[in-house]
């Protein structure tokens, strides 16, 4: 009942909003079959058994496939929280790792089911991909392949081709397939985005980041089972970071080791600089570092001012400007932001995106050029 009067109330609204505006006998017209096609749309997704968000838009049916990512649980909690999005189902093909995921508080009151089902729920615009990192690829490539927007946790597999493949599938097919890189709407990397468009920072020709932190030995062991280290787990967020401030670099030269006194064969001590044609680029990545989340950092350099972001994950800003610029004044100042609920940006954009009211920020040039990026800078082919 409560979610047909939020709908009455909307589509009254609508009408409303026709009988100000109208301006004209034809404008009144064509505003009118709006406001019909409006009350069509809702009739038919009431009876449908459609749920309906706050603004009365139907929310956006959406399920899971996998619990396996270090960031699924994070995601799901994020989904079932937004006014956005109606979780349908959840998949999980590992009789262990599902049941473990029944008792999580996130996953309770969700419907299990296979792939096959939840490819099939009626109604079904979106699906998150939250496998294990060697799954990833297969899964968003069936999805595409039904018609699905996707959001792909990160990173986007060891095929490049497969994944130029899928984003060249999604584009033909105007499909959304968002990356779930965490930093994207982190509220200070909104700040360095919005002074680079503003062009305060100048030309920017020295970029360095760091993320890293002490990875205990059981996820040592998962992470070295395949190639590409602790730069492809971690560093892969450093990666996407970079591409949207410099794009694609010229070359990539890594620097790699594996120095713990663990005979695992993990790849845990990693450098990569990235040269472009006025600018060079250093990214470091570690398995080891004590209090490593506190010293995870984006700095870029330009020549009318540094901007250095520190930790990344709850931001503080130190900022100098060669001049006072708007309400910035010249020389080092502190911004701080503080925590911030990670994910919830990335979703209310893919809504958005989802219901046509915006384009992704992020194209499919953008994440081929991360990827294949990634790649070179762990030493894997491309």
């Amino acid at each position: 009942m409560s979610q047909s009067l939020t709908v009455l109330r909307f589509l009254i609204n609508e009408v409303r909003t026709t009988m100000k505006n109208s301006l004209s006998r034809r404008d009144f017209l064509v505003r009118s079959t709006q406001s019909s096609a409006i009350v069509s749309t809702a009739a038919a997704a009431l009876a449908g058994g459609q749920t309906f968000a706050a603004t009365g838009r139907p929310k956006i049916k959406m399920g899971q496939i996998g619990v396996g990512h270090a960031h699924a649980k994070g995601k799901m909690a994020a989904f079932r929280k937004s006014p956005d999005f109606e979780v349908v189902g959840v998949v999980e093909s590992d009789e262990q790792r599902r049941q473990d995921a029944m008792k999580d508080e996130v996953y309770q009151g969700l419907r299990w089911m296979t792939q096959e089902e939840l490819l099939n729920t009626p109604g079904l615009q979106a699906v998150a991909v939250e496998t294990e990192v060697e799954h990833l690829l297969d899964a968003a490539e069936t999805c595409v392949q039904a018609g699905l927007n996707v959001h792909l946790d990160k990173p986007a597999g060891r095929s490049l081709a497969q994944f130029r493949r899928i984003l060249e599938l999604a584009d033909r097919q105007r499909l959304t397939l968002q990356m779930g890189y965490m930093y994207r709407y982190n509220p200070a990397v909104l700040l360095l985005k919005d002074l680079l468009r503003k062009g305060w920072l100048g030309e920017v020709f020295e970029l360095h980041a760091v993320m890293s932190k002490v990875v205990n030995p059981k996820k040592r062991r998962r992470w070295a089972e395949h190639p590409g280290g602790v730069m492809f787990e971690l560093g892969c967020h450093l990666v996407d970071l970079m591409v949207g401030v410099l794009g694609r670099p010229s070359e990539v030269t890594p620097f790699n080791q594996h120095v713990a006194k663990i005979d695992d064969g993990l790849v845990d001590n990693m450098l990569a600089v990235c040269t472009y044609p006025r600018a060079l680029a250093s990214l470091k990545s570690s398995a080891m570092e004590v209090e490593g989340f506190d010293r995870r950092h984006f700095v870029v350099c330009g020549s009318e001012g540094t901007l250095h972001i520190q930790p990344l994950d709850a931001p503080n800003v130190r900022l100098a400007l060669s001049k006072p610029r708007g309400s910035y004044r010249a020389e080092y100042q502190e911004i701080p932001f503080g925590p911030y609920d990670r994910y919830v940006a990335d979703i209310a954009d893919l809504a958005q995106i989802i219901r046509g009211e915006k384009a992704s920020d992020y194209n499919s040039e953008h994440d081929l050029a991360v990827q294949e990026t990634l790649l070179q800078a762990c030493e894997l082919g491309v």
